[in-house]
């Protein structure tokens, strides 16, 4: 199986910010590469994927090819979030990986039926998160659409 040539960019939609520090961390202590970038909320998520508002230049919000999603933020939720992704014929190739606390039956099956490509619950201790971040498998091993602009 061959790698990507380039590290992806990741777009997580997290609310919280210690979990964005932690996950930012994890990154640098698995010497991953991949630029990572942040939005609080499912309408940021949207004009961060839509280039509206503060996100409009794309050289400062780049297509991620890979969206980690919270399933519980303010505004828009991660699941109407997903809904709208997924439902877009420009923007539902981009894999999303459900990255929240819910260990919910309903929010496993829904997040798979709306599209997501993975389903992780938050883990409690960093060490935990860092093993989560090795992610070779999307981070370095699985090939993902390459962006069309």
């Amino acid at each position: 199986m061959k790698a990507n040539q380039n590290p992806i960019t990741i777009l997580m939609a997290e609310d919280d910010p210690d979990d964005r520090m932690l996950t930012k961390e994890a990154l640098a202590e698995n010497r991953l590469a991949n630029e990572l970038y942040f939005v609080e909320d499912g309408e940021e998520l949207m004009d961060f994927l839509y280039h509206r508002g503060v996100y409009v230049n794309p050289e400062t919000s780049p297509r991620p090819g890979l969206i980690l999603l919270d399933l519980n933020m303010p505004k828009k939720d991660g699941r109407e979030a997903l809904e709208e992704i997924k439902a877009d014929p420009e923007l539902r190739q981009i894999p999303i990986v459900v990255l929240t606390t819910s260990k919910a039956e309903e929010d496993i099956f829904r997040s798979y039926d709306l599209g997501a490509s993975s389903f992780i619950t938050k883990p409690v201790t960093f060490e935990a998160l860092v093993d989560i971040m090795k992610g070779k498998y999307w981070l370095q091993i699985v090939q993902l659409p390459l962006d069309k602009d």
